[in-house]
């Protein structure tokens, strides 16, 4: 693999402002592994490592961008990348400005997970698998494990040149139970910042996941209708990410006119109690980071603060465009794509309001847990529960069928009335954008309770 550190300072010399507006180079060394099961069998198991490059260039308010996994001829990709700039280009060049960084930012982690033998990482999985076929009325599972250890050197003709690591693991067990016709499945996503132990001890929840697929066959599904609904941090983390949180994506906000008049600063959206917020600055969360893929510094941004909307994700370009400070969410996953504007750690604050003080007044209500799935159009959301129970008279009553949660964004904001003090971040998954994913995200809040939920059912 080669020395991107010296192809990374040969290249400072190139990256001349009088050739471009603006041009910044990425150089990139990677390792993965990965291994996945279909039933009991697995499906596919491998290692990897990669290595390439990208340089983009800005020119008269056009980009080119071009990247390369061959290091010879970086001159020529200069080049081509200001040339395709030229050709786009046709305005002003518009970036707002950050200070330049020279940094080595080093990943943390005690030990590269990729390094850990897969023959290990196998042992586990199958300890997992084991557990879940131990429970009768399991038909399959799926198993999805990989993890990551990656070096990205940042340059820029503004003077940046930042190193920075980082490692990843995350897991996704998936219990699928059958009678008859009746098919049900529960799943858990666990995620870390490179620690493969945070994955290790999952043999209780892969047990508990078996268990409720299985019992699930046999419970009631729920008349459909308005109900007040308790989301778990799970499922009320995933709402704030897919239903709020890309919708705060200014790269979206600027190209869509509807959107530039409903994501007004300063609108009321909620109760003076909603706090939400993206944050790549928090210690250990996937999300997390020392600066974008710009060489921004990254920062804690308020999107949502006392009810109100005072914030938005950018990247330099839209910060520029749309008159407002740089955020650091401008995000790539890998050297093959120009970085766009992403989020981080999207979360709901902490109140004060126990979970069973927020159930207590609730006569007849649905408390809904974990996800299992669901899309999004403009600010209109569709998401299913992984499971869900009756609220009766304050108490957790009879588990249900995972119930369905349709609405529009900015009403369900405004119904939420009760917010919990049990902050927890789900660290699983990634975020999907323009053919980018899975990027590291996470994203997490406190129970919340919100009235006048629409829940789809018989």
């Amino acid at each position: 693999m080669p020395n991107i550190e010296e192809i990374a300072r040969s290249m400072t010399g190139e990256l001349k402002q009088d050739k471009a507006d603006y041009l910044e180079a990425h150089f990139e060394e990677s390792q993965t592994s990965h291994i996945t099961y279909r039933g009991q069998d697995i499906e596919s198991v491998g290692r990897s490592t990669a290595s390439g490059g990208n340089v983009r260039a800005l020119v008269r308010g056009g980009w080119g961008f071009t990247s390369f996994n061959d290091f010879a001829g970086l001159k020529k990709r200069v080049a081509l990348a200001i040339e395709q700039a030229k050709t786009t280009g046709a305005d002003l060049s518009l970036l707002a400005p950050i200070e330049s960084a020279q940094e080595v930012v080093t990943s943390g982690v005690k030990q590269n997970p990729v390094t850990i033998p897969l023959k290990k990482k196998k042992l586990l999985l199958d300890e997992y698998n084991e557990i879940i076929w131990g429970t009768p009325g399991i038909k399959t599972s799926d198993i999805g494990y990989s993890d990551s250890c990656k070096k990205v050197i940042f340059l820029n003709s503004e003077g940046s040149l930042i190193s920075q690591e980082r490692a990843d693991v995350s897991i996704r067990l998936t219990a699928i139970a059958a009678k008859d016709s009746e098919v049900q499945q529960v799943g858990i996503s666990v995620g870390s910042r490179g620690n493969f132990e945070d994955i290790s001890h999952l043999q209780e929840k892969a047990k508990e996941i078996a268990q409720k697929a299985v019992a699930l066959l046999d419970a009631p599904q729920v008349k459909g209708g308005e109900y007040t609904v308790v989301l778990d941090p799970v499922l009320a983390g995933v709402f704030v990410h897919e239903a709020f949180g890309h919708l705060s994506e200014s790269d979206f906000i600027f190209e869509n006119e509807r959107m530039r008049e409903v994501m007004v600063l300063g609108k009321q959206f909620g109760v003076e109690n909603l706090n939400i917020v993206d944050s790549a600055v928090e210690p250990g969360l996937r999300g997390s980071f020392k600066y974008d893929d710009e060489g921004t510094r990254a920062v804690k941004t308020y999107l949502i603060r006392e009810g109100k909307l005072v914030g938005r994700l950018h990247s330099r370009e839209t910060a520029a465009k749309m008159n407002e400070k740089p955020t650091g969410n401008a995000r790539a996953v890998n050297y093959r794509f120009p970085p766009i504007v992403r989020m981080t750690n999207t979360y709901i604050e902490p109140d004060k309001m126990s979970f069973e003080d927020m159930i207590a007044d609730i006569k007849e209500g649905i408390y809904a847990k974990n996800w299992y799935g669901g899309t999004t159009s403009m600010e209109m959301f569709t998401f299913s529960a992984g499971e869900a129970y009756m609220i009766r008279n304050g108490k957790i009553a009879e588990s249900i069928r995972p119930v369905m949660l349709t609405g529009n964004v900015f009403n369900t904001l405004k119904n939420i009335d009760a917010i919990g003090n049990d902050l927890d971040m789900n660290q699983g998954g990634g975020c999907g954008k323009n053919g980018q994913a899975p990027l590291p995200v996470s994203n997490g809040s406190p129970h919340i309770r919100i009235r006048h939920c629409l829940i789809g059912g018989k």
